[in-house]
């Protein structure tokens, strides 16, 4: 049955983007705004046939630019994050050359960061400034590589400066830092523990292939995204003081997740994907 089910996972995406992928590619060129939503639909798709399911909590950003700073533990925090709402990713340029995954990357317009070039940060700012200014959400994972999913590692606040970046060039007052934590909760209807999450993470030196295919062997599994309470960047805050906030919100984020407070407290604003 197990095998069953990764098969016709694999078949439905592959008829899905077969399908998808010669629109999406019209829609980015012609700025069609169908082009934001293809993949929003393919995440939604995505975890549907992975019995992934998603709680909402709080409030997201709603038609205002925001920068997003997320915690970072899986690939599925992409596929998570990407079937809440149209947004963009910053990612490292590894995933580029990566067989069909750099291809959907691509056509969700994610900007692609060279962890290895340091002065690549400040194009890479400009870049993500010009997203912002035009009125998109751009998410970053300030930790800068994924976790076994019990902790959080420091956020750095490097990227942080397309926030700055964006003040100089607009002239706006502020822009919105939102804070976004990721975690997973439940596993078949049961807590997931402390050491069970490392198997739903990927981080390290673990291999794609036999992570998905243990991944698809068990039950299905329940995550909360909760969007912390906004931060709005302006002349008076610097970006190391701005990472330092998100961080608490979305540690804060998390360790309510991993409690059930949540769960307990019914979730303010919460709603399932």
């Amino acid at each position: 049955m197990r095998l069953v089910r990764l098969g016709l996972t694999g078949l439905v995406l592959l008829a899905y983007l077969a399908l998808a992928l010669p629109v999406q590619l019209v829609a980015v060129r012609a700025g069609w705004r169908i082009a934001a939503w293809i993949p929003v639909i393919f995440h939604r798709l995505t975890l549907w046939l992975l019995d992934v399911r998603v709680t909402s909590i709080g409030t997201p950003p709603d038609g205002e630019p925001s920068l997003v700073l997320a915690n970072h533990s899986s690939w599925l925090d992409i596929v998570v994050i990407g079937s809440l709402r149209p947004l963009a990713f910053v990612a490292k340029s590894e995933i580029a050359g990566w067989p069909v995954i750099g291809l959907f990357a691509d056509l969700q317009r994610t900007v692609y960061i060279e962890r290895a070039r340091r002065s690549h940060t400040a194009e890479v700012n400009e870049t993500v400034a010009r997203r912002l200014a035009r009125g998109e959400i751009v998410v970053l994972f300030p930790e800068g590589t994924t976790n076994d999913g019990n902790r959080l590692l420091p956020f750095r606040s490097s990227l942080v400066g397309a926030a700055g970046a964006v003040l100089t060039e607009t002239g706006a007052g502020s822009v919105r830092l939102q804070p976004l934590s990721v975690a997973f909760t439940r596993r078949n209807g049961l807590p997931v523990t402390r050491r069970e999450r490392p198997a739903i993470a990927w981080y390290g030196s673990m291999e794609l292939a036999p992570h998905l295919k243990a991944f698809l062997s068990d039950g299905p599994l329940d995550v909360e995204a909760t969007w912390g309470e906004p931060i709005l960047f302006d002349h008076t805050l610097d970006r190391k003081r701005a990472a330092a906030l998100a961080e608490a919100a979305v540690r804060e984020g998390v360790k309510r997740s991993l409690s059930g407070a949540n769960r307990l407290s019914g979730g303010a604003g919460a709603g399932r994907r």
